[in-house]
């Protein structure tokens, strides 16, 4: 019985260590997939928060004091160049006209008798030229009461489409009362901000001279059906953001853009000679991004990068790597910084092209 148990512990302790030699070895043969980055010419397409204005977009506001007679519009209301849309109580205008008129024909009549007296040496030169001044100023009186009276008529100055009616039939208006806003939605301006890097970017491009062709999506995560371009860009800098602001401009044939929209400008923002890793062989550490570089003794030397830009599985590194750089693809959570490790080299093109790469 005691051999027994001997031989049972014996082959136990082999069969134990037996295991445990297979398993270092197992250790000891794991190999790190490991790669370069690679370095291409490449873009991405860049959202920038916007804000949507019409290319016009006024305040329609009373020229003249009064009751509001008549409103010949409608909230919403698509109206045409030269259209009535508000007119005020004009009685008190036209009174005054007809007071100018009346002064103007007094003055008139003043003026040819006393050219017959000075033509007769009766009356001296000084006199016809105050009775001609006299006439000149009536009918600046004729002249002036009548643009009073134009001005009981508000009539759209360009063709728009109406906001909100301020006031209502039978109100009393003052001289400068908001009464609505027009807008003129047949293009619109769509204003986004660039920080500085990005502008210089920009501004110093071989193609910096033409009209870059930007996309719109709007609130509702489409895209909008007419393609705008970058026609300017403002003079100065927000000191407090460190942006610029530039300016888009979409033809709207169909109205859908409205004033005060918002929405996202779609820009391709080209990358020369940049470096691209995937993105699975990074990490975050606080508010730092690193990759694990291999150096030529087989050993993980944790480095920090800067992100330039982000692509679908990739990401543009501005900061922390050459493409001759040997980086750790996976397992980064199995190893230590200094750790030496066995490795398995993948081409660059082999890993890339698993990663659906569409950048050109």
């Amino acid at each position: 019985m005691k051999k027994i148990l001997f031989y049972a512990g014996v082959f136990m302790l082999v069969s134990f260590t037996s295991c445990r030699t297979k398993n270092e070895k197992k250790e000891e043969h794991t190999k790190f997939l490991v790669t370069n980055p690679i370095k291409k010419d490449t873009s991405i397409t860049k959202d920038y928060v916007s804000q949507i204005h019409s290319i016009r977009h006024i305040e329609v506001r009373a020229m003249e004091k009064g009751y509001l007679k008549h409103i010949s519009v409608d909230e919403g209301q698509h109206v045409k160049k030269g259209q009535l849309m508000f007119q005020i109580m004009p009685n008190v205008y036209q009174a005054e006209l007809q007071k100018a008129q009346a002064e103007s024909k007094a003055t008139e009549i003043e003026l040819q008798n006393t050219k017959l007296l000075a033509d007769g040496k009766v009356v001296s030169q000084n006199e016809l030229a105050m009775a001609n001044a006299n006439y000149d100023k009536a009918k600046a009186e004729v002249l002036l009461a009548q643009t009073h009276l134009n001005f009981t008529k508000i009539k759209a100055p360009f063709d728009g489409i109406m906001d909100h009616l301020e006031a209502r039939e039978g109100s009393l208006i003052d001289e400068g009362e908001l009464l609505t806003k027009l807008s003129d939605n047949s293009k619109m301006w769509v204003y986004f901000n660039v920080p500085e890097a990005e502008y210089l970017d920009y501004i110093t491009s071989a193609d910096k001279d033409s009209k870059k062709e930007v996309e719109l999506l709007m609130a509702n995560n489409k895209r909008f059906n007419q393609k705008g371009v970058v026609e300017t860009i403002e003079g100065e800098f927000n000191s407090e953001t460190g942006n610029i602001a530039f300016r888009a401009m979409f033809p709207n044939p169909d109205g859908i853009l409205r004033h005060g929209e918002t929405g996202s400008v779609l820009m391709a923002v080209s990358f020369e000679d940049a470096i691209l890793i995937p993105q699975k062989a990074t990490f975050e550490i606080l508010d730092k991004t690193y990759v694990f570089v291999v150096d030529k003794d087989h050993k993980v030397k944790q480095q920090e990068i800067s992100i330039g830009a982000e692509l679908p599985h990739l990401f543009v590194v501005s900061k922390g790597l050459s493409e001759n750089d040997t980086i750790l693809l996976e397992g980064i959570r199995m190893v230590k910084n200094n750790q030496e490790i066995h490795t398995k080299f993948l081409e660059p093109n082999q890993v890339f092209s698993e990663l659906d790469l569409y950048a050109e």
